[in-house]
């Protein structure tokens, strides 16, 4: 970039004022990495709870429906489970974390009235059905938390290349105009120094030359 900028006081002035600015860009820009990774790492524990969740309610609704086809039929078992409700109703809204729109998901309130009468079903299919409601709330909140997750880790990394552009090239590539800048005048204040001492010494020459003559003159006056 050195050779591009024209080396004048006031092209330093707005090469340290660019300098100030993408400094103040990079320590900002480190400031929300900082705390989206800190918004990252506990949100892992989150997901990792909600995984865990999931896994262990999954396992129950599972041995649960075995129970149930054993005791009810598998037929009796799916026939009934086609006359449940498909709607599943999600409250979404979305959050604005350090820049980044992360979905918060609110987990519904279960209507756990059987949608079938109890009195053709068994207790088995009916705590499975259940069970499986559970199932479905471990799922929503592990799809809101690891969507959360996801979009953070992107930020970080963008933000992360965002610093790296930063500090590792447009900073020293001002950094490098301004010593660039510094150099060349420095070089034209040394060039002028020294132009202005040789025209003072010249000048002080002259002036005793002229002074040397005009006494020799006056001598000479003298002397007639």
């Amino acid at each position: 970039m050195a050779g591009q900028i024209s080396p004048t006081r006031s092209a330093m002035l707005a090469s340290k004022a660019s300098l100030k600015t993408a400094q103040s860009g990079a320590d900002l820009l480190k400031r929300k990495r900082d705390a989206l990774i800190g918004e990252f790492f506990a949100l892992v524990k989150d997901a990792l709870a909600a995984r865990e969740e999931l896994s262990g309610v999954s396992k129950g609704a599972y041995t649960s429906l075995f129970g149930a086809k054993a005791w009810d039929s598998p037929e009796a078992v799916e026939s009934l489970s086609l006359a449940g409700s498909g709607d599943y109703a999600i409250d979404m809204q979305i959050d604005n974390l350090y820049g980044v729109k992360v979905p918060r998901i609110e987990i519904p309130e279960r209507d756990t009235a059987t949608t079938f009468s109890p009195i053709n079903v068994g207790a088995r299919t009916i705590q499975a059905a259940t069970d499986f409601g559970g199932v479905m709330d471990g799922i929503v909140k592990v799809a809101a938390t690891e969507t959360k997750l996801r979009r953070i880790g992107e930020e970080i990394k963008k933000t992360s290349r965002r610093v790296n552009a930063l500090e590792q090239v447009l900073i020293p590539g001002i950094q490098d105009d301004i010593r660039f800048i510094r150099s060349v005048l420095d070089q034209r204040e040394r060039e002028a120094s020294f132009t202005l001492k040789k025209i003072k010494a010249k000048l002080e020459a002259d002036a005793k030359k002229d002074k040397e003559n005009m006494q020799a003159g006056n001598h000479g006056s003298a002397a007639d």
